[in-house]
């Protein structure tokens, strides 16, 4: 190898193929550094990345029929800690639901039972019609709905009137055309969720 460039010593040739290595490597160089900014744009902000990321919620202090909202991902996420009775309620049969398996619906696997969810006595579920994106409204012990949904309330969307069970199981004949979608979720501990 040649440790200094002494031009009245190399032939063309060599001085030649010393001269497009060197000025390969160079333009190289400045390709990458010139592509780097380019590349880096293309990855996600810190605030795309804290917006998809899970969110950590207490449930120790969560009342019965208490509605509790945290967000994830930019959308309402409702935490909702249902009674024994609220709990039977959803474990009987329901002709008026539209999808009362959840067979249509946006739920992990761990959430295809008749409560929709990990633990039956706890409801998480994106607050988020799925008719027109409004947001419904918790209504417990109102005598029309629980007549309707033979449980103790529901939830009822104040744009079109689409009706939910306490499990956001959707009633039939509503502009609703899906249940509630339940995200993907776990249980850190016995009362602290991670939602996403």
């Amino acid at each position: 190898m040649i440790s200094r460039i002494d031009q009245g010593n190399l032939p063309d040739n060599e001085r030649r193929e010393l001269l497009l290595a060197a000025s390969g490597i160079v333009g190289g160089a400045g390709l990458l550094a010139t592509a780097y900014p380019f590349v880096a744009s293309l990855a996600p902000s810190e605030r795309a990345r804290a917006l998809g990321g899970p969110v950590e919620a207490d449930v120790s202090d969560l009342a019965v029929g208490e509605l509790r909202t945290v967000a994830w991902r930019g959308k309402p996420v409702w935490l909702m800690r249902r009674s024994a009775d609220m709990v039977r309620a959803l474990q009987q049969p329901a002709p008026e639901l539209a999808d009362p398996l959840s067979v249509r619906s946006e739920q992990p696997p761990t959430c295809v039972n008749a409560t929709r969810s990990i633990r039956a006595e706890l409801f998480v579920a994106v607050g988020i019609c799925t008719h027109l994106g409004c947001s419904p409204t918790l209504r417990l012990n109102d005598g029309s709905l629980n007549a309707e949904l033979h449980a103790p309330g529901g939830f009822v969307c104040p744009c079109h009137g689409s009706r939910f069970d306490l499990a956001g199981r959707v009633v039939k004949n509503v502009p609703a055309p899906t249940n509630l979608e339940i995200p993907p979720y776990r249980f850190e501990g016995a009362s602290r969720l991670q939602i996403g």
